[in-house]
């Protein structure tokens, strides 16, 4: 018999069911079809029957790239862009990212998690079942480890499904030299991340502020021979090779890609790697140099749909406006955004077998929304759509 049985509601994004019925049995998904369909009478199938009014149901979303875990915040330099302030003067002002380094350094873990809860409750209340969190504002053992510790625990807090990445290669703090912070992230800081199970994936910067190709490389073999999954920052300013250099790694994903030329289009589309839209970060910065959505769509190539919540190019903690940003600023349809937060973002974390479908077996992660069409979710401005949100079989509304 089956925990519960959702009646009297839509399902989708696509293919989508009008009079559907989904049930749930220890947390996964045991049935998700039209409610004749259904092997017997509902109140026979499971042990607690809810009606839905109408209402209409999504997989729970999927926020696969952000920063949630840091200290302080730099609207400082808001204030000072908007004066027109470049990037070069914020840095000698003591700004950018060292600034945010230097804030999470002195945090302690739990005021790391005080902070970061409220911004994945906030993605909750908006139907995220799941988030990626990485490090990245330590660049130091011990507080990228810190990080990670951090993050597991915003999850349990939040009752959010969190995966960690580690991403030591984010910048080289000031008080090391570069060649000393590359051999401390490949023999240190990625084997203890990978000891400690504190890491999923294996992240870097590829950019030419950044990390370069081929010390990227030194990183990413690394993770591969500590067992973790690759992601990569890649072609966010220029179009250095980073998607390219993904693919070719077998990467999960690239991410941001305003820059990405015809080869890496090809290599991730050969590889089967993501490309991770990130329109928030775009608008942000007022970028005019968009990803190429129209050649990735023509080449097969996945795209998911993140907030890059972060505090100095991305404060966004609204995964539905990073989806209204994708289709009025990238050209996504709503469907393509929809799908980009939830299939889509599940394979841009290794996760597509377990969750971002409304297919049985699956965990039974959920969003009900208030609304009769999908595209709404990209539509509406916060307008407060979601009426319930289940975690594997849990729902905010019934089971907490």
């Amino acid at each position: 018999m089956w925990d519960v049985l959702l009646l009297d509601c839509q399902a989708g994004p696509s293919p989508r069911i009008r009079d559907a019925a989904i049930g749930i049995a220890r947390g996964r998904l045991a049935f998700v079809g039209p409610t004749d369909s259904l092997p017997g009478r509902p109140r026979d199938l499971a042990r607690e029957i809810r009606p839905l009014g109408g209402a209409f149901v999504t997989p729970g979303l999927i926020d696969c790239h952000t920063h949630l875990v840091f200290a302080g915040n730099r609207a400082g330099e808001w204030d000072m862009r908007a004066r027109g302030a470049s990037y070069e003067e914020i840095a000698r002002a003591g700004g950018g990212i060292l600034a945010t380094v230097r804030a999470t350094r002195k945090a302690s873990e739990d005021e790391l998690v005080d902070a970061a809860v409220p911004r994945a409750a906030k993605l909750a209340r908006e139907g995220v079942t799941t988030v990626e969190i990485k490090s990245g504002y330590g660049l130091d053992l011990e507080c990228e480890l810190k990080m990670l510790r951090a993050a597991a625990r915003v999850g349990e807090k939040a009752h959010v499904r969190v995966r960690r990445t580690f991403l030591g290669a984010h910048a080289v703090p000031p008080d090391c030299e570069r060649g000393e912070y590359l051999r401390l992230l490949c023999e240190e800081m990625i084997p203890a991340a990978a000891r400690g199970h504190l890491a999923d994936a294996v992240d870097a910067f590829c950019e030419t502020i950044a990390f370069a190709p081929d010390e990227v490389e030194r990183v990413f073999a690394a993770a591969q021979a500590h067992g973790l999954a690759l992601r990569l920052h890649a072609e966010q300013l220029t179009d250095c090779g980073g998607a390219a250099l993904a693919a070719r790694h077998g990467a999960l994903c690239a991410d941001h890609l305003e820059h990405l030329g015809e080869a890496g289009i090809a290599a991730m589309a050969g590889a089967g790697t993501v490309a991770v839209l990130l329109p928030t970060a775009f608008y942000f910065l007022r970028e005019t140099k968009k990803p190429p959505v129209e050649a990735l769509r023509a080449a097969g190539v996945a795209m998911a749909v993140a907030t890059d919540c972060n505090p100095g190019t991305s404060p966004v903690v609204s995964l539905l406006t990073a989806m209204n940003m994708a289709c009025t600023l990238f050209g996504l349809t709503p469907e393509e955004a929809l799908v980009g937060v939830t299939r889509n973002a599940a394979r841009a974390l290794g996760l597509d077998a377990e969750t971002g479908a409304l297919e049985t077996g699956k965990w039974a992660d959920l969003a009900v929304w208030n609304i009769i069409d999908p595209a709404e979710l990209s539509y509406w401005i916060g307008a407060g759509l979601l009426q319930d949100r289940y975690l594997e079989g849990r729902s905010d509304r019934y089971d907490r």
